[in-house]
């Protein structure tokens, strides 16, 4: 019995000895935090449309669902720019939030044009030039 603990702690020993360590500079780095401030700032001005500023009447709300529907029924796109905001005020849409390519930025716009019609949209996109883009195409 003693020789078989012998050959078990031994045998535990090795195993623990073969794990390489991994040191500071081999761990993943950590995600650099999201800073949205200078959005949020932006987002916070009276003059800027808000998604709670978005009419309650029957018309804008089917506007806004239907432009909403087409984007995310467009597999295509990433979830980026299936979370875009859209805001729709007396027929009147504005469409704000990050996506990955400028691609990306048109196609929406294209989409609410199509529902909402030309000179009724306006498109706050921005374009966020990250690697998260080629992971999700």
């Amino acid at each position: 019995m003693t020789n078989l603990r012998s050959k078990l702690w031994i045998g535990g020993a090795l195993l623990f000895l073969s794990v390489p360590a991994i040191d500071a500079q081999q761990a993943p780095a950590k995600a650099a935090q999201a800073d949205n401030t200078a959005v949020n700032k932006r987002d916070r001005s009276e003059a800027q449309p808000t998604a709670d500023q978005a009419k309650n009447n029957k018309s804008d709300r089917e506007i806004m669902q239907q432009i909403r529907k087409s984007v995310v029924d467009d597999k295509t796109l990433s979830t980026y720019a299936h979370n875009v905001k859209i805001i729709a005020s007396h027929g009147k849409v504005t469409l704000k939030g990050p996506v990955h390519t400028d691609d990306e930025r048109k196609n929406i716009e294209e989409k609410a044009t199509a529902v909402a019609g030309a000179g009724n949209v306006t498109n706050e996109i921005t374009v966020k030039a990250d690697t998260k883009a080629k992971a999700d195409h």
